[in-house]
């Protein structure tokens, strides 16, 4: 897939955004295959000028109504060198593939209702005109934005081939304490890729917009 972002007519009627938002929050498509009961989690603002989209909400964040709450997302914030009011500010959108906790295996959360993706990405994402960097969190969401996902290490790695576009590109391993095995068999993505996305997030992200 690729990563233009098609704006609908009506890109600046905040009414039918908002309606928008009502209908995922009244969302149960996937209400069955669910272990709780469905409670979308998304951060959405048409003021956005960065967009993760991650796997799904874990418990943690589902028991708060929060996305990231969790020891994922204090690493996650870490990366992009964002403090906790930064993260949780309209400059920040936040997307799962799955918008529910989707339970788990004995390997960790299950995969995303792809139902999700299918019904609702293309319809928000057309109202965040301002988009100028994606993070994409493990497989799930690489193998759904990027033109040629290959596996995440192979994607972290070929990060810089993803710069000259827009939005910008970042592809990430899952920020999972399940993925320290992971970082430290590649202290480039540390080395490397870490602080040149921090650095990008600095420009797109002033600090003076979050005061």
């Amino acid at each position: 897939m690729t990563t233009t972002i098609e704006q609908p007519s009506d890109v600046q009627d905040n009414s039918r955004f908002e309606q928008l938002l009502k209908q995922v929050a009244q969302c149960q498509i996937c209400q069955s295959s669910l272990p709780l009961a469905p409670k979308p989690i998304i951060q959405l603002s048409t003021q956005a000028k960065l967009l993760i989209i991650g796997h799904a909400p874990g418990r943690q964040a589902h028991n708060m109504d929060k996305p990231f709450a969790d020891k994922s997302g204090e690493r996650l914030r870490s990366w992009l060198g964002l403090t906790e009011q930064q993260f949780y500010s309209e400059q920040v959108a936040i997307l799962p593939m799955g918008f529910c906790y989707p339970g788990k295996t004995k390997n960790g959360d299950k995969a995303p209702d792809k139902r999700c993706y299918a019904t609702w990405h293309q319809q928000l994402i057309a109202y965040l005109p301002h988009i100028q960097a994606m993070v994409l969190l493990g497989q799930h969401a690489q193998s759904a934005y990027l033109q040629r996902s290959i596996n995440v290490t192979e994607n972290a790695k070929g990060w810089q081939t993803h710069q000259q576009q827009m939005p910008a590109i970042w592809p990430l391993p899952h920020p999972s304490p399940r993925n320290n095995i992971w970082l430290s068999k590649n202290p480039w993505f540390s080395q490397e890729l870490l602080p040149a996305l921090q650095n990008h997030i600095r420009l797109l992200l002033p600090s003076a917009k979050f005061e």
